[in-house]
């Protein structure tokens, strides 16, 4: 994408908006560098690239909607909570971490928000914590996100089943980076997204845009047609995921790749002065927020 292009991208943008954006891209940034380091244990997966979904999205919930999460999902907890002291000390496994540092980067519980790795889990949960808010809470929704590959696990469209015939307050977003861990989308998915949803009866809208005014725009009544009773609604963001699946196992092709940062929203000259100034800021938080937490002892498994 042209430079002029992603600077308007960013340059419409909010500094509350561009500052969240920002402050996930440095803290995936900087996780993968304390991998390299030694001082992140297991695994980690990292949202390169596809930050501004969680942010668009993030006015449009409630403190009292469900949040459920996945393997890449950093980018979802900070956008939810703003909280990336208790994040990376969960992940390095220090103290005051959100769930005593016994959940890792990929299962985090937080009131009302849950992360799991295992692909296709979060859909059946979500869809019965929807039935519970159409009869419990009504006007509050459950939203799970999910990538391209999952729609290949069986509990998806037994769950998508259940939430259309019982018309749950269920938004169902997919994050499709057109590969799933090393398979290409199209490899391993017939058909389309889309028809997949409708043959169930659920709304659908595929996003192309980058903007989160346009996706807040384009979304806002549709959330809350679904909070009205409407049923489920699935969203397809068609994004790119320029960092690897995890950490060094990225099997995609130099072009590929290319192709994947050409179409990143941050900026490769710099930007603006104002974007300048908030990437400077946002970087330097993040490196206090990793020298306060890494100095922390390990966790005793309060939480």
């Amino acid at each position: 994408m042209p430079e002029r292009l992603l600077e308007e991208i960013t340059e419409n943008l909010s500094d509350d908006d561009l500052g969240l954006l920002l402050l996930i891209r440095h803290f995936e940034r900087k996780l993968l560098d304390l991998f390299g380091q030694g001082l992140v244990q297991g695994t980690t997966h990292t949202c390169l690239g596809q930050e501004y979904v969680p942010v668009a999205l993030a006015p449009l919930l409630d403190e009292r909607d469900f949040v459920f999460s996945n393997h890449r999902g950093h980018g979802h907890y900070l956008a939810r909570f703003r909280d990336p002291y208790g994040l990376l000390a969960e992940i390095t496994g220090r103290e005051g971490a959100v769930c005593g540092g016994v959940g890792g980067s990929q299962h985090i519980l937080s009131g009302r928000y849950l992360s799991t790795g295992i692909q296709g889990e979060s859909l059946p949960v979500a869809t019965g914590v929807a039935l519970h808010l159409r009869d419990a809470e009504p006007g509050v929704l459950a939203l799970a996100y999910v990538g391209d590959g999952t729609w290949g696990e069986g509990a998806v469209y037994e769950a998508l089943n259940m939430a259309a015939l019982w018309r749950l307050p269920l938004v169902v977003v997919t994050e499709n980076n057109g590969i799933a861990q090393t398979t290409p989308t199209s490899a391993q998915l017939a058909g389309t997204i889309g028809d997949r949803a409708r043959a169930f009866g659920c709304r659908f809208l595929h996003v192309d845009s980058r903007h989160p005014h346009e996706i807040r725009d384009a979304l806002r009544p549709l959330f809350e047609r679904t909070r009205q009773g409407a049923g489920p609604l699935v969203v397809e963001f068609a994004t790119h995921r320029i960092g690897p699946h995890s950490k060094g196992d990225d099997t995609r092709s130099a072009e590929e790749i290319r192709h994947a940062r050409d179409h990143d929203w941050y900026p490769r000259q710099g930007g603006s002065p104002r974007f300048a100034r908030l990437d400077a800021e946002a970087r330097a938080f993040v490196e206090v927020v990793a020298g306060e937490v890494l100095a922390r002892p390990l966790s005793g498994r309060e939480g």
